[in-house]
């Protein structure tokens, strides 16, 4: 199959979202000329252009494009071409209201916006292939394409009857009977039994609170449907270009997606990255997205879109200060990232998005952004030869799963402020700020090349994953399960003893009495630091060792319940805490950081033959560093410590 380095050709692809369609002729010259100067060397193009290409029904419009593939194409500027399926010309939704989806309380959602489409509708599905198609038989040969770009950020919704239709369809593939639903279900609570396939809807608003395992399968039929229409364009575009890879992006950390699965489906894995400039833990959160992103690709992967500088949808909408643009584009490059694109290239001058930053802001060709924008281009051609397709090695694995995030965020659960991806970004950020590399793993996966398996929080565990958890601590690996782990099973039934009996063994906890969520700004002492968020009555059986609570319900209790290998940690512990815990854990199992004695706001990162040092501070720093090395991105050479300055970035060779 082909991938990423079919694309890139050696090359670290440079650009982003090209939308020439809301600009003059004159101005495409003008672009291809800044593009050429700040060493953009590709493109995606078409991604809302599906009024342009059919302005009414069956109609075709393709010179525009013709000219734009001719123009880049001669100015050496690759195209990655997007199917426009993720925004219906208005005439779709006046002629076919069916294409339209419908909200949980049976609002349609109209035109006017962007996806405004149901992912179940046979029109608009019908209305998707026929413009792929004719896109893929008329480009497939031309020299400007290097990669197909389907849809953009799937992540609709549907509850009107069409999709309803669909879901039982899924379900009696599923279930196969009503009796077999019904028990998986649990509809035995409040007299939910369904005697009929057809009484079955989604989960639409009720009195009270929903089926919770009703809600888990729509999550899950919802991300299926919204695969079938990614695989049913792939395999278009395919037909006419199987040398050229496939791609679609995924939005951070979604809960729409079992991002898992999607990602087996595509060639490339590509992801949107927008942290907040002012959130201090934005390059955290940023490396938990790469981290993420590069383990579903399996090897370098894609950014295919971020923001030059602020964007417009937060409440305020910070800029990015001098040199943060390119220091967190590096750190994507570090963490194996071989296509550093953005939203978008020049910046809108109407409609919702006009306030978001385009490569070439509003400043123009003088203003701070490019300027910004021309440096990193010819960084990256820079250190290209020497950074694609170079690879990450980690040692440790952080488990995560999103049906067991989907089981977790029901409504009925014993705290509302225990958020899943809160509790799995305080996990990363512990091992990220330790400088300790980390994949990420799905909890079925193989664990056996990782020194150290971290579990921050998996609510719902199917028996195959419990048992290949118990087959790695016991063929010698460490394991660090944090709270609320393997409650419940697939479907959401909760597992005998409040915890899956084997996992209490593995851990030495005979009792899981009781849970004791915190309130906000509550927290819980324990023998050498504070709990956070969450606490347990646990009775211990037979673990090696342990943590107590120190004072109120829980005194002389267990936090932490070491046995063997296997930790369980009943709490959050506080950063500083957590971060202690798991750097100890990681040492004594032979797995250290990167580099040793880094400053506090330094990042360091090998990939391939090569180390990347970042400074997130605002202040100048030295680094230790032992030996000689050249920063490819100065050509200076280093022996033994380097000053990095304001968001500074070094790229060493030794």
């Amino acid at each position: 199959m082909p991938n990423l380095h079919d694309a890139t050709r050696g090359r670290i692809l440079f650009g982003g979202d090209y939308n020439p369609e809301q600009w003059p002729e004159e101005t495409w010259h003008e672009d291809v000329r800044l593009m050429k100067d700040a060493g953009v060397n590709s493109v995606t193009l078409g991604v809302f252009s599906w009024s342009k290409l059919e302005p009414e029904p069956g109609a075709r419009e393709f010179g525009w494009l013709d000219t734009l593939m001719d123009l880049l194409h001669d100015n050496g500027i690759g195209v990655v071409l997007a199917t426009p399926t993720s925004s219906p010309p208005p005439w779709m939704g006046r002629l076919h209201p069916d294409t339209l989806p419908v909200t949980e309380d049976g609002r349609t959602e109209w035109w006017g916006g962007r996806q405004h489409f149901s992912h179940s509708s046979a029109t608009y599905r019908r209305y998707a292939a026929a413009i792929t198609e004719d896109l893929a038989a008329r480009y497939g040969g031309h020299p400007a394409l290097t990669m197909w770009h389907i849809n953009n950020e799937y992540c609709s919704f549907d509850f009107g009857d069409e999709a309803a239709a669909a879901f039982r369809r899924w379900l009696r593939e599923k279930y196969g009977a009503l009796d077999t639903l019904n028990t998986a279900w649990g509809t035995a609570f409040w007299s939910q039994g369904y005697d009929s396939w057809d009484g079955i809807l989604p989960p639409r608003t009720p009195h009270y609170l929903k089926n919770p395992t009703q809600v888990l399968d729509f999550r899950r039929f919802t991300s299926d449907m919204l695969l079938e229409c990614f695989a049913a364009e792939r395999d278009i575009v395919r037909r006419y270009t199987p040398h050229l890879p496939v791609t679609t992006n995924f939005m951070p950390l979604w809960s729409g997606q079992d991002a898992w699965r999607w990602a087996a489906e595509e060639d490339v894995v590509s992801v949107d990255i927008y942290p907040d400039p002012r959130d201090p833990l934005g390059a955290q959160n940023g490396a938990l997205v790469q981290d993420m992103t590069r383990s579903q690709a399996r090897g370098p992967w894609m950014l295919m879109e971020q923001a030059a500088g602020p964007v417009n949808w937060r409440g305020v909408n910070h800029p990015k200060p001098r040199g943060l643009n390119r220091l967190w584009s590096l750190q994507a490059v570090a963490r194996g990232a071989d296509a550093v694109c953005y939203f978008q290239w020049r910046q809108s001058r109407q409609g919702a998005e006009k306030f978001h930053s385009g490569m070439v802001s509003h400043a123009g060709e003088e203003g701070r952004t490019f300027q910004e924008v021309k440096q990193l281009g010819a960084e990256l051609a820079r250190i290209a030869p020497r950074v694609t397709g170079g690879r990450i090695t980690a040692n440790i694995a952080v488990l995560h799963d999103w049906h067991a995030w989907w089981a977790a965020a029901q409504d009925g659960r014993p705290s509302t402020r225990v958020e899943y991806p809160d509790v799995l970004g305080a996990w990363h950020r512990a091992l990220w700020e330790a400088n300790l590399t980390t994949d990420f793993a799905h909890p079925e996966h193989d664990l056996t090349p990782y020194s150290v398996v971290v579990v921050p929080q998996l609510y719902a565990l199917t028996d195959r994953a419990i048992d290949n958890l118990l087959a790695y601590a016991r063929d010698g690996g460490t394991l660090v399960c944090g709270f609320l782990t393997g409650v419940a099973d697939e479907d959401d039934r909760v597992r005998p003893g409040g915890m899956d009996a084997r996992l209490r063994e593995l851990f030495g906890i005979r009792t899981l009495h009781e849970w004791w969520p915190l309130d906000a700004g509550e927290t819980v002492e324990c023998d050498g630091f504070r709990g956070t968020l969450w606490s347990e009555e646990i009775e211990a059986g037979r673990p090696d060792r342990t943590v107590p609570y120190k004072g109120g319900e829980l005194d002389g209790l267990p936090a932490v319940l070491r046995r063997g290998r296997a930790w369980y940690v009943s709490t959050l512990p506080e950063p500083e805490a957590l971060r202690e815990l798991l750097a100890r854990v990681a040492a004594d199992a032979g797995v250290r950081p990167v580099l040793d004695a880094l400053p506090a706001e330094v990042e360091a990162v090998r990939r391939g033959e090569l180390l990347f040092l970042l400074n997130h501070g605002r202040e100048p720093v030295t680094v230790e560093v032992p030996g000689s090395h050249t920063d490819l991105l100065t050509g200076e050479g280093h022996t033994d410590r380097l000053t990095l300055g304001r968001y500074g970035v070094a790229v060493l060779a030794s």
